[in-house]
């Protein structure tokens, strides 16, 4: 083997080494239990980018244990919640909603929340707007849950 092959190739090995994709969790104060009861975190470092775990809006919920109507009103509260949720997330990765590149959502019924789901976003989110996709779905992990919200940010360290 050549000296220049032997160095391109070490060269390689070490761009590509185990340390160079080490995966950093981020666990806001009051999210672990994500980890400890559902083995997942609520977010990934990854180089310079910090993909966050789905969080979700939820609709009210009784004493009784009835769900609330999907109201303007109600769907606004849950999707507030949610993007606060995914503000806390980007925060303790050191950053916020001025980097994240990417959204997807996935909405249990896309037609009847987007309008709602738009005033409360544009709350959050401001230009230049990251890609986002909006994906009309069944339902999610509980029946009361409005939307997930998953997002990908750029953080260069």
């Amino acid at each position: 083997m050549t000296t220049t092959r032997a160095v391109t190739l070490a060269a390689l090995a070490a761009l590509f080494s185990i340390s160079a994709f080490a995966k950093e969790p981020i666990v806001p104060k009051g999210t672990e239990k994500t980890v400890t009861d559902f083995h997942y975190s609520p977010a990934i470092r990854a180089g310079d980018f910090v993909y966050a775990s789905g969080v979700v809006a939820w609709l009210p919920i009784d004493e009784q244990g009835n769900v609330g109507p999907a109201t303007p009103e109600n769907m606004r509260k849950g999707f507030a919640d949610a993007f606060d949720t995914i503000s806390a997330v980007l925060k303790e990765a050191g950053g916020s909603w001025d980097n994240v590149i990417e959204m997807t959502t996935y909405h249990t019924e896309l037609e009847d929340q987007v309008e709602a789901f738009v005033q409360v976003k544009d709350q959050y989110v401001k230009a230049p707007y990251p890609a986002w996709t909006a994906i009309d779905i069944d339902q999610l992990f509980r029946k009361h849950g409005l939307v997930e919200i998953k997002v990908i940010a750029h953080l260069p360290k």
